[in-house]
Formats: structure tokens, sequence, C-alpha cells
């Protein structure tokens, strides 16, 4: 298993701030996204490496686990393995197990789209044991009162927004049996998924635990979500903002070209009705796309560039004085 340097694939210092981290990851993703480089395969696996790295070092948690591993990973090569919960801290309080998922939680058998390296030390290993993939589930809402029931179980699934925009079934194998789960389209963030009788088993016979996934949409370079709605900035010309036009602007079903009003401002914000999220418990209806104005201002501009728009300069000055 190759060692991820993440700070290397985002081009960022180990002591890069969130901030740059976010700039350098929204740069590279925008580089490489799928939709700009159709057909080619190393554009997708460098965009596929973009977002593992920005899974880890984006989130405080992961990324200490992350700093903590580089600087035993020469001992783990050597030693054929350690014991991460002394470096993690998911030891827990005493008497009481703490056990928490981060990232791929079915270890070979996912889809996750991870490397190897992501799933063992942020994910699972494959091993037929959950404890170290999952959250323990004491403490659970579930309002079951049994004394002999199996604790519930919590995973965290990372899902993309396109899957989330579109639904989707993932399998999987779990202590040698295949399970299916349904993503339904508008899926969001934070949403539970339970899978009944598939936490730890019971004690004298009683009925096992259920198994929990919570959903964790990645971050999308093009779109930022509110709720069904779905926002994107685009860069418009000067003359485009003065004199009005059309551009094309992407959504998750497909390229669309709306038109630019004359004497746009910038910030101005432009609805797509029906181009957002779909509602998730609405079949059918969708949230809408808002499309936020930036003006770029024309720079390095020629000598003749320079004398028309002093020529409207004064123009403008003109017509400014005839209301007067």
């Amino acid at each position: 298993m190759q060692y991820k340097d993440y700070y290397d694939i985002l081009g960022v210092d180990k002591k890069a701030s969130a901030q740059a981290i976010k700039k350098a990851f929204r740069k590279l993703a925008s580089q490489y996204h799928p939709d700009k480089n159709p057909g080619n395969k190393a554009a997708e696996d460098k965009f596929k490496e973009v977002n593992e790295a920005y899974e880890v070092l984006s989130d405080p948690e992961k990324r200490k686990k992350y700093d903590t591993l580089g600087a035993n990973w020469q001992a783990y090569q050597q030693g054929g393995g350690f014991d991460w919960s002394k470096f993690a801290g998911q030891g827990g309080q005493q008497g009481r197990r703490s056990f928490t998922f981060e990232g791929n939680p079915f270890g070979r058998s996912s889809s996750s789209g991870f490397s190897d390296f992501f799933d063992m030390f942020f994910g699972g290993s494959g091993e037929e044991n959950p404890f170290g993939r999952f959250r323990d589930g004491r403490g659970s809402s579930s309002g079951r009162s049994s004394v002999n029931q199996g604790r519930d179980l919590q995973a965290e699934l990372h899902i993309g927004l396109m899957e989330a925009y579109q639904g989707n079934s993932r399998t999987f194998e779990l202590k040698g049996q295949k399970l299916r789960i349904q993503i339904k389209p508008g899926a969001y963030d934070g949403q539970k998924l339970r899978i009944k009788g598939k936490g730890s088993p019971g004690h004298n016979g009683g009925p096992a635990g259920d198994l929990y996934l919570i959903l964790r949409i990645s971050p999308d370079p093009r779109f930022q979500r509110d709720g069904d709605n779905l926002a994107y900035t685009a860069s418009i010309d000067l003359y485009t903002a003065v004199l009005g036009g059309s551009i094309e602007v992407p959504t998750l079903s497909g390229n669309v070209k709306i038109n630019i009003p004359a004497g746009a401002e910038g910030g101005q914000v432009l609805r797509l009705k029906g181009k957002g999220m779909p509602h998730y418990e609405k079949p059918g209806q969708h949230g809408d796309l808002l499309v936020k104005v930036d003006i770029k201002m024309p720079k390095h501009l020629s000598e003749e560039e320079k004398r028309l728009f002093e020529q409207l300069r004064e123009l403008a000055k003109h017509k400014r004085g005839s209301f007067a």
C-alpha cells in the first residue's frame, strides 16, 4: 500500500490554513473536473485524488490523525502495522469504548472511490470485526429497551453531490453478507439511513442492533448547496455586463444558456427555477439554481482601447450635463 502525501497532492504546506487548503482544492478540482476533461482517465484519477486529499485535510480531526500517521508511517511499514488507537485517540474514556468510522465503511467491497490508503486509516480494512470502523451505538435514540438487544452501529458514508442529485444504490459486504442501501434523489448531508438488524449481535438470543449510515456530501467545486437550492458564480466580461448577452452555465442536469440583462451589476443574482436539487420528499420537484454575476474588469488595455474608453467617459460626461 502506497503512502499518500495529501499536502503534496494539493500543493500546500503542512502548516497551511484551512482557507489555503480550500482554495487549493477548488482550483485543482475545477482544473481536473470530468466535465472539463471528458474521456481523460488521467484527469479523472487526479480529480479523485484531489477530492480524497481534501476529504482528510479539510476535517480537523482527520487532519490530526493524518499528521500523526505521517510521523509513524515508517514504523507501520516495518512492523506490519501499529495500534492506531494509541496515536488517534480512539481509546475513549475508561470503561467506555468509542468507535468512530471515517470515510469508507465497507472496505474492499465498497464503491467510495477512495484509495486503499484512505480506507486503511480513515475507513474499513475489510476485516470481519466492525469495531474500529463504526461508532458504537450506545445512547441511541431508537427507544428499544431490551437488555439483550445488540448495540446499534453508526458509520459515515461519503457521496458526491451528483450522486445525491441522481440517487444511487450501493451494494456492500458486511460479515460475509451482501447488503444494499438505496440513496434517494435529493439526499442531504447528515441524513441518517437505517439498516435494521445489521448492528452488533444480541445477547442470550436477543435481537441484533441496527446499522445507521450517516450521509456526508463531499463538496463540489462548482456549486454551493443551501437546502434544495444551488448557488453558482458566473464570471462575465465588462462588455457583456454593459450590453447584455448570453452565457453558458453548468447545472447538474447539463449546461444551459442564460441571458445576462444589459446593465448587469456585480453580485446580481439570476434565478434558474427547477435547476437545483430534487426535493427529497417530493419526487419531481426541484429547488433553484442561483447564478451570482461576477464582472471581470479588462486589464492590459491597448492604446486603442484606452482611447475608446476615454471617448466613452467624455460621452458620459456630456450625457450627465444635458440632464443637469
